[in-house]
């Protein structure tokens, strides 16, 4: 929250944008409803998020740039750029496997899994919101890694044809 006042001041978008504060999930329960009444919607979230599978990026939504970085307080000096430039505003967090070391050194095709899989934040999401739907079980869980695995047959089995050849 203290991001974005600070950033509706930096980027002289109070004329414009009207700021919600409040619930996060009733405030994007609005937006929701307001996109797909046709409105206009600018709005704030996370990826990998539930949120991102019905506002989807690239598809429903864009992502929205800013011309330089401004964050408050202690942050201040903070360079929220991306390697190649773009600028969204905020830092970038990477989410990776982790795995312990002594299982990382007697299972090497597993460690090579976790190195090279990659999966999209818009799959994440679009899984999460299955979950917040109520597909949350075990079952379904399982249910939907298949199903990824399955529409991504080509690019699973070259994960696994490189994870064992690492064990060689």
């Amino acid at each position: 929250m203290l991001a974005i006042e600070h950033q509706l001041d930096a980027f002289e978008l109070r004329d414009t944008v009207t700021h919600n504060q409040g619930s996060y999930s009733a405030i994007i329960a609005d937006t929701i409803t307001r996109y797909e009444n046709g409105e206009s919607v600018l709005y704030y979230t996370w990826t990998p998020y539930w949120v991102s599978g019905v506002l989807v990026p690239g598809e429903d939504v864009v992502w929205r740039e800013v011309p330089f970085s401004s964050l408050p307080g202690e942050r201040s000096d903070v360079d929220t750029a991306l390697p190649e430039g773009t600028n969204y505003g905020f830092q970038a967090n990477n989410q990776r496997i982790i795995a312990n070391r002594d299982f990382a050194e007697a299972n090497p095709a597993a460690a090579t899994l976790f190195e090279i899989m990659e999966l999209s934040a818009n799959d994440i999401s679009a899984q999460n919101l299955l979950m917040r739907d109520g597909e949350d079980s075990e079952a379904d869980i399982e249910r939907h890694a298949d199903a990824w695995i399955a529409a991504h047959q080509d690019r699973w089995n070259a994960w696994l044809d490189e994870a064992r050849a690492a064990a060689q």
